[in-house]
C-alpha cells in the first residue's frame, strides 16, 4: 500500500482564515485573500509571530472544506500520515494534537508525525502548501494552493486547489 504524508497547516487547517480573522480583531483592517495573494505569510500578516505564539491559535483553526471526507476516502487505498512541523512554535505541539483528535478521530496516534524539518519524511506522496517541504521530498508531490504560493509556478509539483482535486488525482477510478 502506498503512503501519503499530509501537511496540517494550510492543507487541513485553514490557518489563512484564522490569520485574517485575528488580523481584523487586532487592527480593524479587513484583508481579503486576493489582497495578500503572492505575499509570504509574514509579509501578509505583520502580527503573525504574535498570533502563532498565542494560546489557542492552532487548536481553534477552522477546517479546510473537504479535508475530512477526502481523507476518509483515501484511507482504504493509502497509508495516510499527518505530518506537521510542530516544534517551531512551542504551544503548537499539544494544540495540533488536540485539533487532529477533534477533527480527525479516525486518524490514529501512530499516523501523526510532529517534527521540525520534513526532510526526513519518506512516504510515496506528499501534500503540502510550502515549496521548502516539497522541494526536498523524493516522492510524488502535490502543492496545495494557498495565497503565498498561488502566483508561483508549481515547477515539478502538481498543483491542487481543493480537496476535491486531491481526490480526483489520487482516486481517479472513483470519478
Amino acid at each position: 500500500m502506498k503512503t501519503i504524508a499530509v501537511d496540517m497547516d494550510g492543507v487541513l487547517a485553514d490557518v489563512y482564515r484564522q490569520f485574517l480573522n485575528l488580523h481584523f480583531q487586532d487592527t480593524g483592517e479587513k484583508l481579503s485573500l486576493e489582497s495578500i495573494r503572492g505575499l509570504k505569510e509574514a509579509e501578509a500578516f505583520p502580527l503573525l509571530k504574535k498570533h502563532v505564539n498565542s494560546p489557542g491559535f492552532f487548536e481553534s483553526a477552522p477546517l479546510i472544506p473537504g479535508a475530512q471526507a477526502t481523507l476518509k476516502k483515501l484511507i482504504p487505498h493509502y497509508k495516510v500520515f499527518i505530518v506537521s512541523a510542530a516544534t517551531e512554535f512551542p504551544l503548537s505541539l499539544h494544540e495540533k494534537l488536540r485539533w487532529l483528535n477533534n477533527h480527525f478521530p479516525f486518524i490514529q496516534w501512530q499516523q501523526m508525525v510532529f517534527c521540525g524539518s520534513k526532510e526526513i519524511i519518506r512516504t510515496d506522496i506528499m501534500i503540502d502548501d510550502h515549496f521548502k517541504n516539497l522541494d526536498t521530498f523524493s516522492g510524488k508531490t502535490y502543492l496545495f494552493s494557498q495565497p503565498h504560493n498561488e502566483i508561483a509556478s508549481p515547477g515539478k509539483h502538481i498543483r491542487v486547489n481543493s480537496w476535491k482535486e486531491v481526490e480526483m488525482q489520487l482516486l481517479p477510478d472513483k470519478f
